[in-house]
């Protein structure tokens, strides 16, 4: 539940509180949540301008910077990566600078896969046969020894200030290394598409889990599990997405895991879910409009009639939330309804 201002001068003229007690409230709720990530210009800003510098040196890095030669790379990574790891302990000296601290921390992360290549370049590890920007691209066991670097330095952050937007790059790290583990372990240098998918879909499912456990162990204001959560959805319902299913009941099963996805999100009061899950949904309602009854004249208002039926559902769940919400979590344990509670 999200409070506004209006929600207290509202208060204040029906006499729960004075109008002195709600502007006092209000400035106490504003420095609470000054560093709470939220859809203010400040913060849009932040990330913004972090993604941006993070994504010039990693998705965006072209072959220009190969002349640089290897200790070249080395020393430009290094020199940002320093410079960025003093910014991020000057910012967290500064009160209601975490979350600028917390991207330039993803940033220095960011920079480690960079320095190791770098290095090993240098060294003639590589030999030519790959060039950095492949390593966002091409699955290669041999990225591991820079994978493993990125891992324990943003590990190390994570360890030594704890900010929640430091969990992207361990997240996204894990994720290259079970795509770039998977030819090693299951013997296939020439790792198909279809085994991508499934280590796809298996690594998300395991984030989501270890992202609820972080969500149910967590007692700060700091939301550790959101990074956790999208990392996790956006593998698992991609890999889920791309296969391919000849069978309307696998597509039905797919629409089911979407539906179950946003009941999830709701449970965990998670928008993330719900979109992901929402995507899931339209994409079956489009295939059936598209592709199974394209020549009914049935079909649009039948969807149309199931769609005020989940209105009604609504309606009907709005009157007895209380009612329905009590009694299904008399079936949980006190922790977990005080996990639920909390988060609502």
């Amino acid at each position: 539940m999200i409070i506004g201002r209006d929600d207290l001068r509202s208060a204040a003229k029906k006499g729960i509180l004075s109008e002195e007690q709600a502007d006092s409230l209000w400035d106490f709720l504003s420095e609470e949540m000054r560093e709470v990530p939220s859809f203010r210009m400040a913060h849009i800003l932040y990330y913004l301008g972090g993604l941006i510098a993070i994504g010039a040196m990693t998705l965006f890095m072209n072959r220009g910077w190969e002349l640089f030669g290897g200790w070249g790379i080395f020393a430009i990574s290094l020199a940002y990566a320093l410079v960025g790891l003093f910014f991020l302990a000057y910012f967290m000296k500064k009160p209601g600078l975490s979350i600028p601290a917390g991207i330039l921390g993803a940033f220095v992360a960011v920079m480690v896969p960079l320095a190791v290549y770098g290095l090993q370049n240098a060294l003639g590890y590589w030999e030519g046969n790959r060039i950095y920007r492949e390593y966002h691209v091409y699955i290669d066991w041999r990225w591991l020894s820079m994978e493993l670097a990125t891992l324990a330095v943003a590990v190390g952050l994570l360890w030594r200030w704890k900010l929640p937007f430091m969990l992207m790059p361990v997240a996204l790290t894990l994720w290259y290394m079970s795509m770039d583990l998977a030819p090693f372990l299951f013997k296939n240098e020439d790792l198909t598409w279809e085994l991508r998918r499934t280590v796809s879909l298996w690594f998300g499912l395991a984030v989501l889990c270890f992202a609820v456990f972080v969500d149910f162990r967590t007692r700060s204001r700091k939301d550790y599990a959101f990074w956790l959560y999208l990392c996790g959805l956006a593998a698992f319902w991609g890999g889920l997405s791309l296969m391919d299913s000849d069978s309307e009941l696998g597509k039905f099963v797919y629409f089911c895991i979407n539906i179950f996805l946003i009941a999830v999100g709701a449970l965990l009061s998670r928008r993330a879910f719900a979109v992901f899950g929402g995507f899931g949904a339209a994409g079956y309602i489009g295939h059936l409009t598209w592709r199974v009854f394209s020549d009914s004249v049935v079909f649009p208002f039948v969807l149309s009639f199931a769609g005020f039926f989940v209105i009604w559902l609504g309606i009907r769940w709005q009157k007895k939330e209380k009612q329905i919400t009590a009694l299904l979590r008399s079936f949980l344990s006190p922790e977990m309804r005080s996990f639920l509670e909390r988060n609502e």
